[in-house]
């Protein structure tokens, strides 16, 4: 089966909301977009493309996939790391309200998105990773099928108070594995997680009443 990662950027509050610039998402009336750009520096450019490299296909939301394919579609340089693998690969836009999508070899997903997406990991070849990138409405629902099998998390030094958290209220519970971390030059925390199934829990009184017998 193919794995589905997930590679957002969210600040330490967890919100992902517009990271790349005012006009990106002003959704509920969101007024600080843009707020991982500052701290762009070559050690996150090298993690991206380092990401990229392991794509095999792309599952987008709307949003994301209108922003890509207004840009990455100009960079034709065969040595771009992101711009080589958008271009080529599969791409999976889940949108009810696109009518066609132009960028070569899209193909979109209009309904039951989560049963096409996991088709998708049964069939896709080719190897490599399924990557969503942003894309958190899509993200969130595919999260609540148990669908995403890895999750690269960028972490900004910066706490926004409001705007959409990639964790919200309501989230599935689950378990995690931290299999990759490292930190850039401006302090963006990356880390990489597997997805291991339900949390395990545990209680510190049980614990604590051990200790007082001396166990």
């Amino acid at each position: 089966m193919t794995t589905l990662s997930l590679t957002t950027f969210v600040s330490v509050d967890g919100v992902m909301q517009a990271p790349g610039g005012p006009a990106e998402d002003p959704s509920g009336g969101f007024e600080q977009g843009g707020w991982v750009v500052p701290h762009i520096d070559d050690d996150m450019g090298a993690f991206i493309a380092k990401t990229f490299a392991e794509a095999g296909g792309f599952v987008l939301g709307r949003r994301t996939y209108e922003i890509f394919a207004s840009y990455w579609p100009g960079v034709t340089d065969p040595d771009d790391p992101v711009a080589a693998k958008l271009n080529s690969c599969p791409k999976y836009v889940a949108s009810t309200t696109l009518k066609s999508a132009g960028w070569y070899n899209t193909t979109l997903l209009r309904e039951n998105v989560p049963e096409q997406v996991a088709a998708l990991k049964q069939q896709h070849q080719g190897g490599g990773e399924l990557q969503i990138h942003g894309s958190g409405v899509l993200a969130q629902s595919l999260m609540a099928h148990d669908l995403v099998d890895l999750f690269r998390l960028l972490t900004f030094p910066v706490v926004l108070g409001n705007g959409r958290r990639l964790f919200a209220e309501g989230t599935r519970p689950m378990g995690m594995t931290l299999t990759e971390s490292t930190t850039t030059g401006t302090g963006i925390a990356i880390h990489t997680y597997e997805r291991t199934g339900p949390p395990e829990y545990g209680d510190f009184a049980l614990r604590d009443e051990d200790d007082a017998r001396g166990k």
